[in-house]
């Protein structure tokens, strides 16, 4: 089994539906208890051993450099105002054919999760949430089995099996194939795409197994409400988690 020792977290959005406490400043340097929601995503890679970082910035991108300083590598997104999260992997291509965990900068998760994933025997995998209760805005999956054959928003009810939570994980010969899906979405008009769009071409041709999140907390911070239960809620529970595990 190879072991994933890079990670590239996308962002480069602009936060939108977070203002106006993203009007200057990258969801990502939101406080969710005592730390910034990048910094809760650093801990949890180092916990797996990950210290080689790569961050897409865009939005507000030298608060993301102030903050972050020499801790991590940068790939800027210069177009980020119009595009999305696909284009901003595309622009990793070169990082991530040699392997790595991929995440959204929005995702605030229990470190076991990123524990899970990277452990995983299978090369190329993603963390879901199993269940059938979606909203609109959702990254719903299909899946057949132990593997992830399908994503998308638009995904009809019956078809949908499980939210994806924002963090992958892809092996040097996964990674070729995902980079050979990028190049061609992007060629083809695909840049205001949010990432899974790539996964889904993946997937249809490559094996892309599930890790379940098994009622483990996580959530995705898109909206003012998403902050209030995280920070209200999922921290909290995630700190839990993590002192009864060490002790």
């Amino acid at each position: 089994m190879s072991v994933t020792t890079k990670a590239i977290i996308l962002a480069a959005g602009v936060g939108s539906r977070l203002r106006p406490l993203t009007d200057e400043r990258p969801k990502c340097l939101l406080d969710v208890g005592t730390q910034t929601l990048i910094d809760h995503q650093m801990s949890a890679l180092h916990r797996c051993g990950i210290t080689d970082v790569i961050v897409v910035v865009g939005f507000c991108a030298d608060r993301i450099r102030q903050h972050l300083g020499s801790r991590v590598r940068y790939l800027e997104n210069e177009r980020y105002e119009c595009t999305n999260s696909l284009y901003s992997l595309w622009l990793a291509r070169t990082e991530l054919l040699a392997g790595a965990l991929i995440l959204n900068s929005d995702v605030l998760a229990a470190p076991v999760l990123f524990e899970h994933l990277v452990r995983a025997a299978a090369p190329d995998a993603i963390l879901v949430e199993r269940g059938d209760a979606f909203e609109a805005e959702d990254m719903k999956v299909t899946l057949n089995g132990p593997f992830v054959v399908d994503f998308g928003k638009d995904l009809p009810s019956e078809r949908a099996h499980a939210h994806n939570v924002g963090v992958a994980k892809f092996s040097a010969a996964g990674a070729a194939h995902l980079v050979a899906c990028l190049d061609a979405l992007v060629a083809t008009g695909h840049e205001n795409d949010w990432a899974p769009r790539a996964f889904r071409e993946f997937a249809s041709q490559n094996p892309l197994t599930v890790v379940a999140t098994d009622g483990l907390p996580w959530i995705e911070i898109d909206y003012l409400d998403d902050l209030t239960r995280a920070r209200a809620e999922v921290e909290p529970e995630i700190r839990a988690l993590d002192q009864a595990l060490t002790r």
